[in-house]
């Protein structure tokens, strides 16, 4: 836990919240400031600044615990989706820098944005970049 982390003390039970799950490793909460009904935050007990600090036991458990919030949304609220989101630094739109991800209800026709217009680039371009990334990915592992 890092004592100045606003997310930490909630995830820790600190400060009260509008807990949705809770277990030993992440508390799940409605977010005070939803983009719709229902967003909720998956908080890890256990400070990460971001994914890349992330330990991968809690990284793989996240992902599961995100699917399950996210059913448990859909059938309880009857939205038309689900966005899941996670930011990581800045430029990405992280404002709080203890991992965290979003599981956002969406509606057809709801003020909800998120996006990018989509780029072009060509299949050379695309080979190239993957084959350096995929060299990457075998050295992590």
């Amino acid at each position: 836990m890092k004592e100045d982390c606003i997310f930490c003390k909630i995830a820790n039970g600190g400060i009260p919240s509008a807990t949705i799950y809770e277990d030993r490793y992440f508390r799940v909460i409605l977010d005070i400031s939803p983009a719709n009904m229902g967003h909720a935050l998956i908080l890890p007990k256990e400070h990460f600044d971001n994914v890349y600090d992330m330990d991968p036991e809690i990284g793989s458990k996240v992902f599961v615990l995100a699917g399950k919030v996210a059913q448990c949304l859909k059938e309880e609220l009857q939205c038309d989706g689900i966005n899941i989101l996670q930011n990581n630094e800045e430029a990405a739109g992280q404002t709080v820098f203890h991992f965290h991800m979003h599981i956002i209800p969406r509606y057809e026709g709801d003020a909800v944005q998120m996006g990018w217009q989509p780029g072009k680039t060509d299949q050379e371009s695309l080979a190239a970049l993957a084959e350096r990334i995929g060299e990457k990915l075998q050295e992590v592992e």
